[in-house]
């Protein structure tokens, strides 16, 4: 029940999320919230299904120590597909990164101090500009020089990811104890006008509402004032 609803315990295999991940690193990775409903963010690290062709096709044999680890939720099973990476879009963002350039979300530039020292953001493989479509997420590595993610999968979804793949979000680093940690979001995915721009034309749409009756009202009073008393110059 912990395992399938609430949380479950996953072993970082490679270095692609370095230096927040590290190899041999257990996270505990947060079910529940999927299950009522909430949607990865950005800036989040999570865990997902292979959404189709990220991983190669390998068959891994695991003993029995191991399998009944798996079992109760403490190691992951060898059958999963799954990866983790920091989402850095969601749906209807616009993202891309030039050459010698940021990683711009709808027009910001991303402040990333989580990058593996000595990478760049993405000069190995820059892309864009790229519209997430609704329902997916823009995910990539923190060691991007070592990581093969959106930017690397071009498919229907320009390499986005379903959001109904994911599993989860990695919360706590709880292995080894000497890397015991939480997974914060980091303050760059704060910026108040990083949504994207269709995101705010509702609270402008509810100010123009706000102010047409106290326009139509003014103008009635207006209106008013002339019939009966001339305003002069």
């Amino acid at each position: 029940m912990i395992k399938t609803f609430l949380l479950q315990a996953f072993s970082i295999p490679s270095n692609s999320m370095q230096d927040t991940l590290q190899v041999g690193d257990r996270v505990l990775v947060d079910k529940l919230t999927p299950w009522l409903g909430s949607e990865p963010e950005r800036g989040e690290v999570v865990v997902f299904h292979d959404p189709g062709g990220w991983l190669p096709d390998t068959e891994t044999d695991q003993n029995f120590v191991q399998k009944a680890f798996s079992f109760v939720g403490l190691m992951p099973s060898a059958d999963d597909k799954d990866l983790i990476k920091r989402v850095i879009g969601v749906g209807g963002d616009t993202v891309e990164c030039k050459r010698g350039g940021k990683v711009m979300v709808n027009g910001k530039p991303l402040d990333e101090p989580y990058l593996f020292p000595g990478d760049t953001p993405c000069d190995d493989k820059p892309f864009g500009p790229v519209k997430v479509a609704d329902g997916h997420m823009w995910v990539m590595g923190d060691h991007r020089q070592d990581s093969l993610d959106s930017r690397y999968h071009q498919n229907k979804a320009g390499g986005a990811v379903p959001v109904k793949e994911a599993v989860g979000r990695a919360v706590v680093v709880a292995w080894p104890l000497n890397r015991l940690s939480t997974l914060p979001v980091p303050d760059t995915f704060a910026q108040s006008d990083l949504a994207a721009k269709a995101a705010n034309a509702a609270p402008a749409a509810l100010g123009l509402a706000g102010a047409l009756p106290l326009v139509m009202w003014r103008r009635r009073r207006r209106h008013g004032r002339t019939a009966e008393t001339p305003v002069s110059g």
